[in-house]
């Protein structure tokens, strides 16, 4: 849900903090006040494309800020992933226009571009009269609320469908495997046995790469090598060495341990490290005798890691990756010298698959059209509770192919489908998109959404055409209607209806007041003194007179009383 709107420098807003709730909110005040600011600021922060007369005169830039929290919706959470920006539920996007036309976006402080933003915006706001915040005028969406409408008959086929379809493609890939006609596969067997041959000749070792380097370095090495350990036994072992110095040491000191612990234990260190002194020269010599590299050709162990190297660039960064690529090579070869069997048997069960999945796009289809007439029998009645009697609504549906023409490429069925309306008898029927904006599509469209609320996955809807050609008891059923869907979805309505007004949780008045040098927009959270005042307005009458008040009262106290039964 949208939480918060802030607006700075926009038309005749100097500086607006408007809050928002759950349920229905309702925005409301008299005709020029700046409510269309309200909406244009809206649009502008989802991603509008931005004019400079959007910016107050006098002033260089604009800022609109817009703060949602939106929890547990998947595709927001993999839209933030795509993004690559921190997301944990709430949501902040800020845009700033100049009047030299540059602009700047920003997601939770991170910088956008406006495909981004309206990638996660569409998402976010469905705004009544900008298509590019219209979920439902997009297809698939439509497809989308069909499906869910229908419910779990329709939700276990398309798990099948899922099921079915991933099998299918599984098929297909196997037949690519294969390695295509017959030219092909012969000169795919001779790639695969040069590799195969390549490999297993060159017969390598899981550690030999690193054994010969090893060598490699002790070779580079060998007189420096002996050098050391020659240097390190002799001045241990020779005459006049650490270990001579250490005999006498321990010679003298044996006379004296029966003198004093503090003695003993000096000479038994000191015994220690001539044991541990004698095991290293030993260690030394033994080093010195191993050491006999003659039988190592310097050129062969090059050659050898040469080829090692080689088949480390064509076929894997390490011994393991190599023997991976000679497994598989050896299976593709398998596969294509028994290619008439296989592809035989992958021929029928390719055409078994098609068969299934035709006859589940059929039962699919079948769901979908069932659903949708439920579905649109459901959406006229809304519509002529709300006063447009002649109206027409049907889904339209994409013709269904026979099996020769199914194309077997979706695991979603072969529907395509299209909302088409008419308000007016021996008007046509066109698609939403095609349909200009007013009044009578606005009823229309909270008609759709009566019905779709709960399936869709936008959490805020904006109107701000609802008031057009109803009063009385079609304005009555329209405050119903939001307070229904409000309880699924946040309402954001723009109205010069007392009814509407009355059903509001959260009410906003849109003031414009005249300063001595300039005119400025402002919008008040109201109180529920406030409410009345306003609703009196609304009804006509003199905000003083009690009759007035009185009506105001009865008509939020009947709203009260209707959304206690919701």
């Amino acid at each position: 849900m949208l939480k918060k709107l802030v607006i700075k420098n926009v038309a005749l807003i100097s500086n607006a903090e408007i809050p928002f709730i759950e349920g229905l909110n309702v925005l409301s005040g008299e005709t020029g006040a700046g409510k269309s600011v309200i909406i244009e600021s809206l649009n502008f922060v989802l991603g509008a494309k931005a004019d400079k007369n959007l910016i107050k005169s006098g002033e260089t830039e604009c800022l609109v800020k817009a703060e949602f929290s939106v929890e547990n919706n998947g595709e927001i959470s993999d839209i933030f992933n795509e993004l690559d920006i921190d997301y944990d539920g709430d949501i902040i996007i800020s845009r700033k226009f100049n009047v030299d036309g540059k602009s700047s976006i920003k997601i939770n402080g991170e910088n956008v571009t406006s495909g981004m933003l309206k990638k996660l915006t569409s998402k976010l706001v469905d705004v009544h009269g900008q298509s590019e915040h219209f979920y439902l005028l997009k297809n698939q969406n439509q497809l989308d609320l069909i499906d869910k409408f229908g419910g779990e008959e329709i939700f276990e086929v398309k798990q099948k469908l899922n099921i079915i379809y991933k099998e299918y493609k599984d098929i297909l890939h196997k037949i690519d495997n294969l390695g295509g006609d017959e030219s092909h596969r012969l000169i795919r067997l001779d790639v695969l046995n040069y590799q195969i041959n390549e490999i297993e000749g060159c017969n390598i070792g899981e550690n030999e790469e690193s054994e010969l380097l090893e060598i490699k370095e002790k070779l580079k090495h060998q007189e420096k090598i002996v050098n050391a350990l020659l240097t390190a036994k002799s001045c241990i072992s020779d005459e006049g060495g650490v270990s001579d110095v250490l005999s006498n040491a321990i010679r003298s000191l044996s006379n004296i341990t029966d003198l004093g612990k503090e003695y003993l234990e000096l000479y038994e260190r000191i015994s220690n490290l001539f044991s541990e002194l004698d095991d290293v020269s030993d260690t030394a010599n033994g080093l010195l005798d191993e050491f006999d590299y003659s039988s190592y050709n310097a050129d062969e162990i090059e050659d050898r890691l040469s080829v090692i190297k080689s088949l480390k660039k064509k076929y894997g960064n390490d011994y393991k990756e190599i023997i991976d690529f000679l497994n598989s090579a050896k299976e593709e070869r398998a596969n294509l010298e028994n290619f008439n069997e296989l592809a035989g048997q992958l021929t029928v069960d390719k055409l078994n698959a098609e068969k299934e999945l035709y006859k589940t796009y059929q039962e699919l289809s079948d769901l979908r059209r069932k659903s949708a007439d439920i579905f649109t029998r459901n959406v006229l009645k809304e519509v002529r509770e709300l006063g447009m009697s002649k109206a027409e609504f049907e889904v339209g549906f994409s013709n269904f192919p026979d099996f020769e023409s199914c194309r077997f490429n979706s695991s979603n069925g072969t529907d395509e489908v299209e909302f088409l309306f008419s308000a007016n008898l021996g008007q046509p029927l066109k698609p939403l998109s095609a349909i200009i904006s007013g009044g009578e599509i606005s009823r229309f469209m909270l008609s759709i959404k009566a019905q779709t609320a709960k399936y869709g996955n936008v959490s805020t809807f904006i109107f701000d055409e609802i008031d057009a050609g109803i009063s009385g008891l079609v304005a009555k059923i329209v405050a119903q209607k939001f307070a229904k869907i409000s309880k699924d979805v946040q309402i954001i309505a723009i109205s010069h209806l007392p009814q509407i007004s009355a059903m509001a949780d959260n009410n906003l008045l849109i003031i414009k007041s005249e300063k001595e040098t300039h005119t400025e927009t402002i919008v008040k959270t109201l109180s529920a003194s406030d409410k009345i005042e306003e609703l009196t307005r609304l009804v006509g009458g003199n905000i003083e007179s009690e009759s007035a008040k009185i009506h105001a009262k009865e008509l939020i106290d009947a709203a009260d009383k209707f959304k206690q039964t919701l």
